[in-house]
């Protein structure tokens, strides 16, 4: 009862490294695969005298969570569908503006989301 609340934003951070290693090794995009190996073994070289493996897989893990969870906020925040409710034939971009909006500026939303609050824009 206690894990449930944990699993899914574990979960899917999870499933996606795996799924960019696999997509990088079936398509041989070795030079990609390569650069995505050395951050774990820059990290596990780094940080590997100071703590178990244990605690570092917690703290990727962990990392991991916060950063799919800081991408969801920012990126569900301005694809909002605003008046999509059936195909009216539009062109592309058209239908891409109708589907987007723009957060409210602050120096919060500006810094929290990199500028991305300025969706239509981007």
């Amino acid at each position: 009862e206690f894990v449930f609340p944990a699993l899914p934003p574990l979960l899917f951070p999870t499933f996606f490294q795996y799924h960019t290693f696999y997509v990088a090794y079936t398509k041989k995009y070795w030079v990609d695969l390569a650069w995505m190996l050395t951050f774990y073994i820059r990290f596990f070289y780094t940080y590997g005298s100071l703590l178990e493996t244990k605690t570092l897989n917690s703290l990727i893990s962990l990392h991991r969570m916060l950063e799919s969870t800081w991408f969801v906020w920012v990126s569900q925040m301005n694809h909002i569908p605003m008046d999509i409710d059936y195909d009216k034939n539009l062109d592309w971009m058209s239908t891409q503006l109708q589907a987007t909006c723009n957060v409210e500026q602050s120096l919060f939303n500006d810094w929290f989301t990199g500028h991305l609050n300025f969706q239509i824009e981007h």
